[in-house]
């Protein structure tokens, strides 16, 4: 089959295509400030295995320095332009080859390219962050074209910039009981879903992290966002077929190629 998808939680995933794994916005941590891991075990040492890591912006949860460092010896790294000045941790990873991406812009891996397509989110590393970099997607087209979203609002242009595609892993919740600007729910994934028309998606970014005290503040913001995506990606874009995994599960998604 054309690619494999694996779901680790949150927005990490594997994309397995053309002999080449691309891992998406790494993040390994049982816990991460005040947010901690309520479900599915943490991805076992494999996961840390790619050829190639994208980073969608630079939010602790997406740009996680810890666990980028447990890439391998020469792993290519993909961080949106501005990363390195903006996150001092990032110029501490020596052993990782880092280039920084602005939309438009292709990396070549094996037979493998990946291109950098806008989202519409904040790119600044928060709490603090005055310097601003752009948040991005990826297309990673080989003999699939699969679209990793990031975190990303609804934008006008999102069917044009990110192409023809075959797979989109979409962000469908959250880490808490709201979701503010420049996020999609699974309302907003759906519609997505049916502007981008691809054969397959994958919902993401719902389900792992919640803050910690706080499991009884609008649970079902936690764990519905997955199946609510299912049911409206089903009456939005009825041609779709969507593949809701549990962590740690794959998927081959048929591809038209």
């Amino acid at each position: 089959m054309a690619v494999e998808i694996t779901w680790w939680g949150h927005a990490t995933c594997t994309v397995e295509d053309s002999n080449v794994r691309v891992l998406t916005d790494p993040l390994f941590a049982r816990r991460l400030a005040h947010l901690r891991r309520r479900r599915g075990a943490l991805p076992p040492p494999g996961a840390w295995r790619a050829d190639v890591a994208v980073v969608s912006h630079l939010h602790a949860d997406h740009l996680h320095v810890p666990s980028l460092a447990r890439l391998a010896q020469g792993t290519r790294l993909l961080v949106p332009r501005g990363a390195l000045r903006a996150v001092p941790g990032l110029r501490r990873l020596a052993h990782l080859q880092v280039s920084e991406m602005t939309p438009g812009d292709v990396t070549t891996v094996g037979d493998l390219a990946v291109r950098a397509v806008p989202a519409r989110h904040d790119g600044r590393r928060l709490p603090v962050g005055p310097r601003r970099s752009p948040a991005l997607g990826y297309v990673i087209e080989g003999e699939a074209r699969t679209y990793f979203a990031g975190d990303t609002g609804l934008f006008d242009a999102m069917a044009k910039e990110v192409g023809p595609v075959d797979v989109a892993l979409l962000p469908v919740g959250g880490w808490g009981p709201y979701l503010g600007e420049g996020h999609l729910d699974a309302g907003r994934a759906a519609e997505a879903l049916a502007r981008l028309a691809p054969r397959s998606a994958v919902p993401v970014h719902y389900g792992t992290y919640w803050p910690i005290g706080m499991d009884a503040v609008r649970p079902h913001e936690f764990h519905a966002p997955g199946e609510e995506f299912v049911r409206l990606a089903a009456a939005r874009a009825p041609g779709v077929s969507v593949h809701r995994l549990a962590h740690g599960e794959r998927v081959r998604p048929e591809v038209t190629r």
